[in-house]
């Protein structure tokens, strides 16, 4: 009976443990981003395994107190092993598989500075053109430029203070043709996505267009374009 409780605690350890390292693991380079998305399906096997083993415990060996107290703890990390990659996937699922994300899908704005980071990157900094559009405006129509009543050189500061304030790492400051390059780096695995901010004269104000990409991976699960959406609000309420 001991056995049991003993078995269904490490192996709910255990998937959390797998879980809680995925990320890092790829962040610091001990492992390709492949292997850490592995390891996240591996967190989530492990963790039904544990919540079949710690519910298995619960009910053959009726514990109390502390062993009880254990057994429940077990089955909430073993449920966060499970859920968490869980959610990832049903995410994954309702996005279109792409990773890359312009508010202007016919004339997107093209990186130029970043293209040596990119050097050894999977995926193209070419735009995919009008598959990858119309994937786009069906998943995310809210993804459009941003106009602002303001002149192009006020326009360009207020996008470089904003892309600071989310956190890039600017690549290149380019105020001749109103460009502004970056890089954002996703907090858990540490995926690099690479920004281009361009802005232009719009009807006696200002057009901000966005593009947004991932250097590695087919989907980016809605990261891109919820950058764009939070970098836009931010830029607008500033």
């Amino acid at each position: 009976m001991k056995a049991l409780r003993i078995i269904a605690i490490v192996v709910a350890v255990l998937s959390i443990l797998v879980l809680a390292f995925a990320g890092p693991g790829t962040r610091l380079g001990l492992w390709t981003f492949g292997t850490g998305l592995g390891l996240l399906r591996w967190a989530a096997l492990i963790g039904i395994a544990g919540i079949v083993l710690t519910l298995l415990a619960l009910i053959v060996t009726r514990p109390r107190g502390a062993g009880l107290g254990a057994l429940v703890v077990a089955l909430l990390l073993a449920g966060v092993a499970f859920f968490v990659p869980w959610r990832s996937l049903q995410r994954a699922k309702s996005v279109p598989p792409i990773h890359d994300i312009t508010t202007d899908t016919q004339d997107p704005p093209e990186f130029s500075a970043v293209l040596a980071l990119r050097a050894d990157a999977p995926n193209s900094p070419v735009y995919g053109g009008e598959s990858i559009a119309a994937m786009q405006r069906r998943a995310y129509p809210e993804i459009q430029p941003l106009h602002l009543d303001v002149a192009t050189d006020t326009a360009f500061e207020r996008a470089l203070a904003t892309a600071r304030e989310m956190g890039w790492k600017i690549v290149s400051v380019d105020h001749t043709h109103g460009r502004i390059e970056a890089t954002a780096t996703t907090p858990w695995f540490g995926f690099k996505d690479d920004v281009v901010v361009r802005i232009r004269p719009d009807n006696g104000g200002s057009r901000v267009d966005v593009r947004s990409e991932s250097r590695v991976g087919g989907s980016d699960v809605g990261t891109n374009a919820a950058r764009i959406r939070a970098y836009l609000k931010r830029l607008k309420e500033s």
